[in-house]
């Protein structure tokens, strides 16, 4: 999907490519076919979906910047750069700042555990809401271009709780993830598409 200069490539679950300004972006590769090489990997948090070693090898090359949190890093076992809850970072001209993302009737995420991104590139922002319910920290988000929702259920917002979501973000566009093959279906795409009363588009695989 091309937005405003900003390639945007669904990789399937919770994984993204990003493409602009001559860097390629991964966030959460899992299960990837795609493994034209990174110049930056984000990771939310430590789950094996999530923090792949072995696709995240796929994609490594000598300068790959990689940044996640401390328990990430370690299950990866690469160097890496270390992201904190309200913390920001600026890598290779994109500023990256980790938000928090948690479940708030579930034992899944707990608090602190995991990290959403906002990551501003070519004068576009683009939230990665990681694996979260809704949360009272979304209220803090603003100028979201792009906003990256879970629709899945059981382990994070459902469609319908991503739609509220949405609607206290206010993204110009908001996009259905983490769905299709560990929890959710499309469906659960189409109803978030449906019920939400912004711009939404569902992406197919790897397009």
């Amino acid at each position: 999907m091309e937005i405003d200069g900003i390639n945007l490539v669904w990789l399937g679950h919770a994984a993204f490519k990003i493409k602009s300004s001559g860097l390629v972006i991964y966030i959460d590769p899992f299960q990837i076919s795609d493994t034209e090489k990174a110049d930056i990997v984000l990771i939310t948090h430590d789950h094996y979906d999530h923090c792949s070693k072995e696709d995240v090898k796929k994609i490594l090359k000598e300068k790959t910047e990689v940044i996640c949190n401390q328990a990430s890093a370690s299950k990866l076992g690469i160097k890496a750069r270390i992201l904190d809850i309200g913390k920001k970072i600026d890598v290779l001209g994109v500023k990256i700042a980790a938000v928090p993302a948690y479940n708030v009737k579930k034992e899944f995420h707990k608090k602190g555990s995991g990290l959403g991104f906002v990551i501003e590139i070519a004068g576009k922002r683009i939230y990665h809401a990681g694996d979260t319910d809704v949360i009272p920290e979304m209220h803090e988000l603003s100028n979201i271009d792009i906003a990256l929702l879970p629709v899945g259920g059981t382990y994070t917002m459902n469609a319908e709780e991503a739609v509220e979501a949405a609607e206290i973000i206010k993204p110009k566009i908001a996009i259905p993830m983490h769905y299709g093959s560990i929890v959710g279906s499309d469906h659960d795409a189409q109803i978030f598409k449906e019920l939400y009363s912004g711009r939404a588009y569902v992406l197919k695989k790897n397009q």
